[in-house]
């Protein structure tokens, strides 16, 4: 037995003599193939960039020309991105990245990119007299640009303006932009990330600063500012006058906002558009959001109207108005499938996501009160606004519409459809007292699969407005089937969605192609003057109508 153990003694040394290297230690383990691996083109260059492999020392890129090419070697790096040049425009080319180790060499991954037929410009620097962006080049910004004050960014249509992160497009108050698309050619600002690769926040968004009054005292900086003194200084939106409530900052028209709301600080997420203090003589028509990190469209103060818009899956809210607000907003789309993971770094998803969320201004900032003026009172008509039913987003969120702070606004001709906590929210009685003013008006709105109507009465929701003699004065229906059954065409769960499956035009007997307010008469024929009018239907498409969202907008999630 003395023997046998001493016999197992040697072999248990031996294999673990056999197991160790020279110093004591292990042998390093093998190197991986890099990780999110991103290709950025212009017309003669591509930039890739990718996660550190650990205790790699260096990496290698190779390049083949088309689906066929053999690879072969362009570089080294010690750093995680490369920049390969002298590449032909138009032209599809496959990369591998290695990482290496003395002479290890890990696996590979590998990626296949095109590059633009068009040259790349690079916009850093502020803009401080009129320049034109014509559609034979790609923008790229690459910091965050302002157009000062007294100059003016024409956008030609067609034009394409890509984002890296970490920039973002302010339209200063006393600037103007003029960017006029088409269906055809619409302007597109995106992510300067490839198709597949792109993400909620990789880019700032659009941010346009007018001269009109908000409801809040003192020095007012807008969310996402101030945090370097260099390339993101303060920007102040108060200060605006009633003459500035009817000023111009140019116009928006077809255009769309792709995979914006980067955040340059903690809980400082950009919106898609940002309209602060912007007044009435500004255009809004055909503008999409998709894929914001933050809000998709939101306004502080000012008299902007609107018509047109699209929001397709957004970080927060849809359509989210406040601080004095009194613009109009007539034919607006909302749609939520999903919630997107956001870029790296780029700043969190929303907790209480919402598709419209108006609020008449926090008095948890000490510079207002739920009764300060101008009251922010919106007209909100033919909208709508669909969410992902349950188990989707946080459970803060899941409202079609939260009205609160002291809000009103006028709110008709709708279809709120599948959000998980509820249709509505009138959330304190500051808001519900507009009601009695006449100031808060909810009328002949359409709801399917909700998960109830109203959120109940209780500590910050003091009034039980589901009733049904509340929903019978507000012309408030219940559709009896589906929300796919009151479109042509709704995408159909688990396909993802496209511009095909989104027919937003109610077929015959829909009950979207009804129940309208028909003219407006008395108030609401006041406040929608000659830009918002009645209609015999109800949600943002007419029965037989204009598909006004064909051919501009698009569906992506990367």
């Amino acid at each position: 037995m003395r023997n046998a153990l001493r016999r197992w003694t040697y072999v248990l040394l031996a294999a673990s003599l056999t197991a160790c290297d020279g110093d004591g230690g292990t042998d390093p383990q093998p190197l991986t193939a890099p990780t999110s691996l991103i290709g950025t083109a212009g017309s003669q260059q591509v930039t890739l960039t990718w996660q550190a492999v650990a205790d790699a020392d260096g990496y290698t890129v190779q390049r083949a020309a088309g689906a066929d090419g053999t690879f072969a070697d362009v570089g080294t790096t010690a750093t995680t991105s490369y920049t390969d040049t002298g590449l032909a425009a138009s032209t599809q080319y496959r990369y591998k990245v290695f990482a290496t180790r003395g002479t290890e060499t890990g696996a590979a991954t590998e990626m296949t990119i095109t590059t633009s037929n068009l040259p790349v410009a690079l916009v850093g620097a502020d803009i401080t007299a009129s320049r034109t962006f014509v559609r034979d080049s790609v923008y790229r910004l690459t910091n965050f640009v302002h157009v000062g004050n007294g100059a003016r960014l024409t956008i030609q249509s067609g034009t394409r303006i890509e984002g890296e992160q970490g920039s973002a497009l302010f339209i200063l108050r006393g600037a103007s932009i003029e960017a006029i698309g088409t269906a055809a050619a619409p302007i597109v600002f995106t992510s300067s990330k490839d198709v597949g690769a792109r993400q909620p926040g990789d880019w700032g968004g659009l941010i346009i600063v007018g001269g009109g009054q908000i409801n809040r005292t003192g020095d007012i900086i807008l969310e996402g500012t101030g945090t370097s003194t260099t390339n993101n200084p303060t920007i102040a939106y108060s200060g605006g006058s009633a003459a500035g409530d009817d000023g111009s900052s140019g116009r928006l028209s077809y255009v769309r906002i792709e995979f914006a709301g980067f955040g340059p600080a903690p809980n400082q997420e950009l919106n898609s558009l940002t309209l602060a203090a912007v007044g009435s003589g500004t255009t809004i028509d055909h503008v999409q959001t998709l894929a914001g990190l933050d809000d998709s469209f939101e306004w502080f103060g000012g008299k902007v109207d609107a018509k047109y818009l699209v929001s397709y899956e957004s970080g927060d809210d849809h359509f989210d108005a406040s601080e004095g607000f009194r613009g109009r907003v007539q034919f607006a789309i909302a749609y939520q499938d999903t919630v997107l993971p956001p870029r790296a770094f780029a700043g969190n998803l929303s907790s209480d996501p919402q598709g419209i969320e108006n609020d008449g201004c926090d008095a948890g900032t000490g510079t207002c009160t739920f009764n300060s003026t101008p009251l922010t009172t919106p007209m909100f008509a033919n909208f709508t606004v669909v969410g992902t039913g349950s188990g989707v987003v946080p459970s803060g969120g899941g409202i079609g519409m939260l009205l609160r702070r002291g809000v009103g606004g006028y709110y008709v001709n709708g279809i709120l459809a599948r959000w998980p906590n509820a249709a509505m929210s009138i959330r304190d009685q500051a808001t519900w007292d507009r009601v009695a003013a006449g100031n808060l008006m909810i009328r002949n709105l359409l709801l399917a699969e909700n998960a109830k109507t109203f959120t109940n009465a209780s500590g910050q929701f003091p009034v039980d407005a589901d009733s049904a003699a509340t929903k019978t004065a507000w012309n408030i229906q219940n559709a009896a089937g589906t929300t796919g059954s009151l479109f042509t065409a709704f995408p159909t769960r688990p396909a993802a969605p496209t511009v095909a499956t989104m027919d937003w035009t109610p077929p015959a007997g829909s009950a979207a192609a009804t129940g309208g307010t028909g003219a407006f008469t008395g108030t609401l024929s006041t406040i929608g003057g000659t830009f918002v009018t009645g209609t015999d239907y109800r949600g943002a498409a007419a029965p037989g109508g204009e598909k006004w969202w064909a051919g501009w907008t698009s569906y992506a999630r990367r």
